[in-house]
């Protein structure tokens, strides 16, 4: 056990240096940038405890199991279909934030010392983070796969290759597009991961579903654009109206918010994406 928490360790742990790499970086581009990025990455993480690192724990259990047991057929259904739910919630959640960064700095942050100008630079760090929310989702699952396959220095590596490519894309990055080109950089960085992840996965079971995911990830997407759209333009419309008082920042972001879900699930409805019947069917058995 001793010797499997090791490396397990080693690579969860080496987010804390990815942080590092961005404040070093942050820190040549002004004296605000790296309090900037962490601002981001503190709301940037929320979506990320609450869809994927649920969902990865939930399966967990029943991907070790099916390791254990060699019944790598099970686990490579189970691992793609976890893959799917979370890309479910995070592409719309990227989305919202995509087109919402600023209010929802502004609503959050922006009191006191905390001015526009603060605001934009962070709401510059979040939009970028946003990029990396669906790709850091499904190496949170993948990586969890190899820990399950008893593989756990295999997952290290890769975290290693995570944080050198991070840092080399930050480092390309930072002097033409200051803080937005090195939170960009950790985007890379967990999308090269995830590519030589999925890689090793797909030849160990041969196939990783990916015709299905790519097919489900267009229409995720289509769903996610109608959610953007909606939202900005429910927000923007009560925001002019209700100007940009605590009260009316909640009513207007919530609103937005809200009516851009309801478009999103709907969208998704008519597009007949399988994982919303998947959460539609918990509810009703959870009812039951």
């Amino acid at each position: 056990v001793l010797l499997l928490m090791l490396p397990v360790t080693i690579s969860l742990g080496l987010i804390t240096f990815n942080a590092l790499i961005n404040s070093t970086f942050g820190s040549l581009v002004s004296t605000a940038a790296p309090a900037a990025i962490d601002k981001a990455f503190r709301l940037y993480q929320l979506p990320q405890g609450i869809f994927s690192v649920a969902i990865a724990t939930v399966l967990f259990p029943t991907i070790a199991r099916f390791a254990n047991n060699q019944e790598f057929d099970n686990l490579r259904a189970t691992l793609a279909n976890g893959m799917r739910q979370i890309l479910f919630v995070l592409v719309p959640a990227t989305a919202a934030i995509l087109a919402l960064s600023d209010p929802i700095i502004r609503l959050v942050y922006q009191r006191g010392e905390f001015n526009p100008q603060d605001t934009q630079i962070v709401g510059t760090a979040l939009f970028w983070f946003a990029f990396s929310l669906p790709t850091n989702g499904v190496y949170l699952l993948q990586t969890r796969t190899f820990f399950s396959l008893q593989k756990p220095w295999q997952a290290t590596a890769l975290a290693v290759i995570d944080l050198v490519v991070s840092a080399a894309a930050a480092a390309a990055l930072y002097k033409p597009f200051g803080v937005g080109g090195i939170v960009a950089g950790t985007g890379i960085g967990t999308s090269a991961a995830v590519f030589a992840q999925a890689y090793i996965l797909r030849r160990k079971f041969h196939g990783l579903e990916l015709g299905r995911l790519l097919s489900t990830t267009i229409r995720i997407s289509i769903a996610s654009l109608a959610l953007a759209a909606v939202s900005w333009v429910v927000w923007d419309v009560l925001d002019n109206a209700l100007g940009r008082s605590l009260p009316a920042q909640i009513i207007s972001l919530g609103t937005g918010l809200t009516a851009g879900g309801v478009a999103y699930f709907g969208v998704a409805w008519m597009l007949r994406i399988a994982e919303l019947e998947q959460i539609l069917r918990l509810l009703r058995r959870r009812r039951a």
